[in-house]
């Protein structure tokens, strides 16, 4: 079979049965593994946050000179900045799937997944340089985080491509699967490195720059190398064994040709990414305004400053953005996915702040009878990641996804609110690890909820949309919803610096009752028009 197809009609049943079938499937289970990476090095910095706490990397911000309250002062300042670094990682990641969504119509699906996965490599590479040091610059692992946003990006590419892969009959379990399996990277990586770092391979310097072995503090690289050689052998696959498709792609490029239009769109995302991460961190201007210039500038970067052949491709694909439904679908997507990575990217800070270092008047106080919280973590991103496959299925089964979006999305807000609650609870209290368990069955019902809503959103959208459009805005809306994991860690760092963690939670609350009636409205209720997608 080679690599361009130039012959593709899933819709035909023959065609599907003979050919297309084997095609689909050999192309998503090698799609899957390379998605799983990709949200593993992306939002590893959820678990490396609290590492760097544990393991005093203070940037070099604490100095012999300051007095005692000065020194509580600058920690609030430097736990803040834990915080920063996966909401970079998630601005980066969000920023860089705008272009990664309409990546395949100009490189093609293989081209496409190879580069994007090998690009990984840098910060994986990057992090195990970094975390050797403890007096290495807060400024390094900035531009290590923003780097992890190529396993972010990769997303909105992956989903479009497997899109053109499968009949409408099975997309919402195709779409499912690969972004089920594939999120499931973030919960794997949150049990993978608490046990990777264990093993000290490596040398370390502490922060009275003496090289130290054989100590916890000398495994904490790992957290970095584990995943090199894993994405080399998954890079390796997506060049051999995938395919390029005429129905994503109509102009069927040549291995180079793909590749190098592939990196020209992607540095594009990387320029406006990188320029978010300095407006938040250096210029420290307010995220609300960051957020809309980075998507703005990434969207008119790609308009104006494309050459004339992928900037033709396009625009007949910047089509979406005249469609209403794209911006409804975009909002209902982001409560699901924006929800799903944004907690996990801060659920384990989250949960050290409020039950280890529970004194808000000492940050250097531990909880002795703290819960061990590194080790349940993982649940959350795995139960949200293997529930929605079933999401999709649901879906797929009683011919809507929007009835089961309705449905999660009520449980999502009652989950929600009941966190808050125990949150409160939690931090009025002397032992707050009595509330850990109630607080924790919430937050994992929370994560339910989001994997089945995103799951159902998948079958919606290529109902709502024709086969040309569902692809981008696949892309698009995933792309947008990415930014939960720049908006939620950073949202929380700032209520848990105030205080108030719980204030957060009920601004998402009542965002999810604003897309519940909202899909309502337009695909449910007497007025929809499209009933029940």
């Amino acid at each position: 079979m080679p690599t361009n197809i130039s012959k593709w009609d899933v819709e035909d049943p023959k065609f599907w049965e003979s050919t297309g079938k084997k095609i689909a499937n050999k192309n998503l289970w090698i799609s899957i593994p390379a998605l799983l990476l990709a949200f593993a090095v992306w939002i590893m910095w959820s678990v490396i946050a609290t590492k760097l706490k544990e393991f005093g990397y203070n940037f070099g911000m604490i100095t012999s000179s300051m007095n005692p309250e000065e020194v509580i002062e600058t920690l609030k300042d430097i736990n803040s900045l834990y915080y920063t670094l996966p909401a970079i990682a998630g601005l980066a990641g969000a920023t860089l799937r705008i272009p990664n969504s309409f990546l395949i119509g100009i490189g093609g699906g293989r081209n496409v997944i190879f580069i994007s996965t090998a690009l990984l490599l840098i910060p994986a590479i990057g992090v195990g340089f970094a975390l050797q040091d403890v007096n290495t610059s807060y400024m390094t692992f900035a531009i290590l985080a923003a780097l992890s946003g190529f396993g972010g990006g990769n997303f909105s590419s992956s989903m479009s491509n497997i899109s053109y892969f499968f009949p409408k009959k099975v997309q919402g379990t195709s779409l499912g699967l690969n972004a089920g399996i594939g999120n499931l990277g973030v919960g794997v990586m949150q049990k993978t490195i608490p046990l990777v770092i264990g093993l000290f391979l490596f040398s370390a310097i502490d922060k009275d720059g003496n090289i130290v072995n054989n100590v916890p503090l000398s495994g904490i690289q790992n957290a970095g190398w584990v995943w090199v050689p894993l994405l080399a052998i998954s890079a390796i696959a997506a060049f051999l064994g995938m395919n390029n498709v005429i129905t994503g792609t109509p102009k069927l490029p040549n291995t180079l040709q793909g590749l190098s239009k592939s990196l020209y769109m992607i540095s594009l995302g990387l320029v406006t990414a990188a320029l978010g991460a300095y407006m938040l961190v250096s210029l420290k201007i307010n995220m609300w305004i960051v957020l809309p210039v980075v998507i703005i500038l990434t969207v008119m970067l790609m308009k104006y400053a494309t050459p004339g052949e992928i900037k033709t491709n396009l625009n007949k694909q910047f089509a979406i953005f005249s469609n209403k439904h794209n911006w409804v679908m975009t909002i209902i997507y982001t409560m699901t996915f924006g929800s799903f990575i944004g907690f996990s990217a801060a659920f384990p800070k989250l949960c050290q702040d409020i039950f280890v270092y529970s004194d808000p008047a000492n940050p250097a106080f531990i909880n002795p009878n703290a819960p061990d919280f590194l080790m349940w973590v993982f649940l959350g991103p795995v139960i949200g990641a293997l529930i929605r496959p079933v999401g999709g299925w649901l879906s797929d089964k009683i011919n809507s996804g929007a009835k089961v979006t309705a449905g999660s999305t009520v449980v999502q807000i009652l989950a929600t609110l009941a966190v808050a609650y125990f949150v409160i609870q939690a931090r009025n209290s002397p032992t707050p690890e009595t509330y850990w368990w109630p607080f924790f069955g919430c937050f994992m019902l929370l994560f339910l909820t989001t994997g089945i809503g995103n799951g159902s959103t998948f079958r919606s959208i290529p109902n709502i949309f024709n086969k040309e459009q569902a692809g981008p805005v696949l892309g698009w809306t995933a792309a947008i919803a990415a930014y939960g994991a720049f908006i939620i860690p950073k949202l929380f760092g700032q209520q848990i610096k105030a205080g108030t963690p719980e204030y957060a939670l009920y601004g998402f609350a009542a965002y999810y009752f604003i897309c519940l009636v909202l899909n309502w409205w337009y695909y449910q209720g007497p007025k929809a028009e499209i009933k029940n997608p």
